[in-house]
């Protein structure tokens, strides 16, 4: 057979994943604190973006609105991403409106006094102590090493050869900054934590030591070792459980550690005039930004065609035309997922959690003609404000257990949500084993196994119906006294 070179032209398809797309699928599953920052990152970098004008601010009054030219948006429902051809923006960057929930009525958190850390109110009594100038080191040095909680997270030994001084004077030193309060701050360990705030109610007795030396043994409620080994009865026992149970095992965590971060919902559902629901995304969530057509315009007509300022110029034009459609496409894909969810979901929001429906990522996808991952990437770190509470969007899609009748499924949610009810309303004499737990499901028309009913009880912590009992009945005798 004779080899030769010879001209062949071939037709075929293939799905190329350009650097646009890829910041386009990231985009779509960002939370809405790091959309915020991506964006602001974006104006700051590109010429032609800058920050839209904020409804109230009085900022948009000073524009022409006859010139704004909006890129269609996704419907009354949500707002849409404009696009101005004249410069200016509102009042305010990106950053300012992370975690900001609007100009009216203030923020009350802003304007009171922060409260007094752990870290402050150790010092202050640290001042007033009579240590030495080592001594006020080594204290200095021991509060620098506490965690959020009170605990000590600094070696003796390291401490001592980093300073220069013995470790019995920084045992010594540690050993008076155990006597400040709240009592059981500076304690290296759990044990030695409730043994100081034990100590300081003049509670701690050899059995309590004993008991505090053998913590692993109560977190598995093996009472019967703990009494053996403590040398008292159930009785004293249970007091002693009690007694711990009333400690504080992290004494600096009353303190103010920072403001943690809230929730923004992405999505808000509220009822509708017509007896259904009214979905409309979150302005707060999503980021307005302009695009300066007029600047754009008068540096082309500047600059000719094909030297680097203008290819500059046009990669600029090209990246933010690119960012608005991306969040105009971004804000449509939420609130289409969010109303399939709401849809499907009704009797959820009408009833509780009893009526949580089994639902997975395909019937949504399918119902909205998307893909499953595009569905999965909208539902990741998004939250929906719903009339019975915040809601992740991920909560919505749980397993379906079979129905024991052959009808509709049960959800995963809705069944943890019954073990968890029926535990809580136990008696002492009377605590269901989980084939009690099956029965009655079955009884319901949940179709579920033993084992099942069993990693659903691990997962809430709840513990067997041994342990239930035990803690139940010595809870009750020790109410009776």
């Amino acid at each position: 057979m004779a080899l030769g070179a010879r001209l062949q032209l071939r037709q075929s398809q293939s799905l190329v994943m350009t650097p646009q797309l890829m910041q386009s699928i990231r985009l779509l599953q960002l939370p809405h604190g790091d959309l915020l920052r991506f964006v602001e990152e974006e104006v700051e970098r590109n010429p032609l973006l800058c920050d839209a004008p904020r409804p109230g601010d009085g900022a948009g009054e000073r524009h022409d609105e006859e010139t704004a030219t909006a890129v269609p948006g996704p419907g009354a429902d949500a707002p849409s991403i404009k696009s101005h051809p004249t410069g200016g923006g509102g009042s305010g960057t990106l950053r300012q409106r992370i975690g900001e929930r609007g100009d009216q009525g203030g923020d009350i958190e802003a304007f009171g006094a922060r409260a007094e850390s752990l870290h402050d109110h150790l010092a202050r009594q640290i001042a007033m102590c009579a240590f030495a100038r080592e001594e006020r080191i080594v204290a200095g040095e021991l509060l620098g090493s506490l965690d959020a909680n009170g605990y000590v997270g600094a070696e003796a030994e390291d401490l001592a050869e980093r300073l220069g001084v013995t470790t019995t004077m920084v045992d010594s030193v540690l050993a008076r900054l155990q006597d400040l309060e709240p009592a059981g701050v500076f304690a290296r360990s759990l044990g030695e934590c409730l043994s100081l705030q034990l100590a300081q109610r003049n509670r701690l007795d050899p059995a309590m030591r004993t008991l505090l030396a053998n913590l692993a043994l109560l977190a598995r409620r093996d009472f019967a070792a703990l009494r053996r080994l403590c040398g008292v009865d159930e009785a004293d026992l249970v007091d002693m459980h009690a007694e711990i149970r009333a400690l504080d095992p992290k004494p600096g965590s009353r303190f103010d550690g920072g403001a943690s971060p809230s929730i923004v919902p992405d999505v808000d559902v509220s009822p509708a005039p017509d007896g259904g629901w009214h979905v409309e995304l979150n302005p707060e969530t999503l980021p307005a930004v302009l695009v300066d057509q007029i600047y754009y315009t008068r540096v082309a007509d500047a600059v000719p065609r094909g030297c680097e300022g203008r290819a500059f110029l046009d990669e600029c034009m090209q990246n933010a035309t690119w960012l608005t459609r991306s969040l105009d496409q971004r804000a449509r894909t939420i609130l289409k997922v969010a109303r399939e969810i709401v849809r499907l979901q009704d009797r959820f929001l009408l009833d509780g959690v009893a009526h949580l429906r089994p639902l997975n990522l395909r019937t949504v996808a399918q119902a909205i003609g998307m893909h499953e991952s595009t569905v999965s990437r909208v539902t990741a770190n998004k939250y929906m404000m719903t009339p019975r509470g915040v809601f992740e969007l991920k909560y919505f899609f749980t397993v379906s257990i079979p129905a024991s009748d052959g009808g509709d499924g049960h959800s995963a949610e809705t069944v943890r949500h019954r073990i968890r009810a029926m535990t809580g309303a136990e008696t002492p004499d009377g605590v269901l084993s989980d084939d009690a737990i099956v029965q009655t499901l079955r009884a319901e028309g949940i179709d579920i196994a033993r084992r099942t009913v069993a990693k659903y009880r691990e997962a809430m912590n709840i513990p067997s119906s041994v342990t239930r009992r035990r803690e139940k009945k010595a809870l009750a005798r020790a109410a009776e006294r």
